[in-house]
């Protein structure tokens, strides 16, 4: 390794440099803020930063069983329980569908992208070629975040689990200290199995697969199990009262349980690694979201009518139902069932936050060394290594309810910008869009955002009111409806599209900006923090190695001598 791998570009060659830079500041943020990548830059010239391809060896049948790994076990397993006592009671049933409803729009969205632009970078690629650097930075550091802090979440709720199949309390194999609340319980469980998912993660992308299906295979059988003798050994009386938080409390839960769907994006991010995207990735993403959806409604059912809601436990609720309905015996197998589940969503999370980070690098967003992919395993060695270090330090200090908020908010933001994009992508070319349409659509996006934001805001502070949604929801309506009727679509998809453009991207940003306006302050305050200290390492860092990254071609020029022949 050298200078350069951490430290690329003209602008940190010395200190001298490195002062320039800074001064031209304002300059290289407004050429960021306005410069667009495309498709052919991204699948050819940024992939060749990796020095070495990714093995294309998974067919829509690995997406698939991937889907299932990835998304089953984070948060039916980890986080029904806590919504359901917390906020939602047995309501948490249309939680998880209003939360499945806006996933699988989100579903769409990412398909046209990847059978498109079958690149690692997932969601930062496509953002960087409809919305621009920028807005894919500000993408980057909330994918990595959510990748980064889903991970530490599901690792702390594997230790809870384990602790119950040995019929101990949650608690007994955390360290405990005299650190603030919520910081207070130190997990070295956590961080152990995080080491492990990433070990196997490294070794090989084929290998990892079909670990993967005969996990997601003992998991799938012990899901059958749980919601067929839940429903039959529950009662429909626990089901009343149904809305004991009201109306709000669905949202509420919705907003959090939103990361059970989080994962889904992987199967984005291993379209580099897929012999036939145009194909595979449909079936993959949609396939297996279209079942989860139902598998999570019954399994959220079963559990509410075993268990009055006040007396669901909210750290290992299942196997703890099953115990309080007389099936004792259940409760390991549960327990067990649950720990696979959540295997195979860390090992899967590891491959997607990996080749997350390793596009990001591509753009020297962070370190180019962190795009290096290996040449005999074909995997990211270098990304995977710095995303287990992040996530075993999130897993180690901070409690389960600290991070799914914060994992929530990192979520639907990422969502409702791919909704955005995309109608970008539909209905702007540049050199094709006369001036006066892209106006028309910008006004028309911001009309479409800012209802959503009012219907949010008065959605929190008001639950039980109707009257500003009278003109918020209008609003909303005719700017989908002017971008339907007075905007010609420039493009339209090569093989496979979303249906219903631009009504479903629409009602994409609006589901997920409320869901947004459901979590509570503090979820906003640690995003803003976040965000702020993103920013800061932006203007320091990500801003001059991607605006050198741009320009190198620009400045070889111009050291090429007066008297050269070019």
């Amino acid at each position: 390794m050298s200078k350069t791998d951490f430290f690329p570009g003209e602008s940190f060659k010395n200190w001298s440099a490195y002062r320039s830079a800074v001064s031209q500041t304002c300059h290289r943020f407004t050429d960021r803020l306005m410069s667009r990548s495309n498709d052919a830059n991204e699948l050819g010239d940024i992939r060749q930063q990796s020095k070495n391809d990714m093995k294309r060896c998974l067919n829509w049948w690995d997406l698939i069983w991937f889907g299932f790994g990835s998304v089953i076990g984070a948060g039916i397993f980890v986080l029904t329980g806590k919504e359901a006592h917390d906020d939602a009671g047995p309501a948490i049933v249309m939680s998880y569908l209003v939360s499945g409803f806006s996933a699988m729009l989100s579903v769409f969205c990412y398909t046209e992208f990847a059978v498109e632009i079958p690149v690692a970078g997932g969601s930062f690629a496509y953002l960087r070629i409809e919305l621009g650097d920028f807005a894919a930075f500000v993408a980057a550091g909330n994918i990595l975040l959510e990748g980064i802090v889903g991970s530490a979440a599901v690792a702390r709720g594997w230790t809870s689990y384990f602790t119950t199949l040995l019929n101990l309390q949650p608690n007994s194999l955390r360290i405990h200290t005299d650190l603030s609340q919520g910081f207070n319980m130190l997990d070295p469980i956590a961080v152990g199995v995080l080491i492990i998912s990433s070990t196997i993660a490294i070794i090989s992308t084929r290998k990892t697969s079909i670990f993967n299906w005969i996990a997601s295979a003992i998991n799938t059988a012990v899901i059958f199990f749980v919601i067929i003798a839940g429903l039959l050994h529950g009662k429909t009386s626990n089901m009343t009262p149904f809305l004991p938080y009201g109306v709000k409390g669905i949202f509420q839960a919705a907003a959090i349980i939103y990361f059970a769907y989080g994962g889904f994006d992987t199967i984005a991010n291993l379209a580099e690694e897929t012999r036939n995207p145009a194909v595979d990735i449909p079936i993959g993403l949609l396939g297996s979201m279209s079942c989860i959806i139902v598998i999570y409604c019954l399994m959220a059912l079963s559990l509410s009518m075993m268990q009055p809601y006040s007396s669901i436990d909210p750290d290992a609720a299942y196997s703890l139902a099953f115990q309080s309905v007389g099936l004792k015996w259940a409760k390991p197998l549960v327990a067990l069932g649950a720990l696979k589940g959540m295997t195979t969503v860390l090992l899967v999370g590891s491959l997607g936050q990996a080749r997350y980070m390793t596009h990001i690098a591509r753009a020297h967003m962070i370190p180019p060394v962190f795009a290096f992919v290996h040449p005999k395993t074909g995997t990211p060695i270098n990304a995977t290594l710095l995303t287990t270090i992040l996530s075993a330090s999130f897993a180690f200090f901070s409690s389960l309810d600290t991070l799914s908020s914060l994992l929530s908010i990192s979520t639907l933001f990422i969502f409702m910008m791919m909704a955005v994009a995309l109608l970008v992508r539909r209905y702007y070319v540049k050199g094709v869009t006369s001036h006066k349409n892209l106006r028309t659509l910008i006004g028309l996006l911001l009309i479409i955002i800012a209802a959503s934001i009012g219907s949010a805001a008065y959605g929190s502070s008001n639950p039980k009111g109707w009257l500003a949604y009278t003109i918020t929801v209008p609003c909303w309506l005719l700017a989908t409806m002017g971008i339907a009727l007075k905007l010609p679509q420039q493009r339209t998809s090569k093989v496979w599209g979303v249906p219903l453009v631009p009504w479903l991207p629409s009602l994409s940003i609006a589901i997920n900006v409320f869901l947004m306006g459901s979590l509570r302050a503090e979820a906003f305050i640690r995003f803003g923090i976040c965000t702020a200290v993103m920013l800061i390492y932006y203007v320091l860092f990500g801003l001059h190695t991607t605006y050198d990254l741009a320009h190198q071609e620009h400045l070889e020029i111009q050291k090429v001598p007066d008297n050269s022949t070019v």
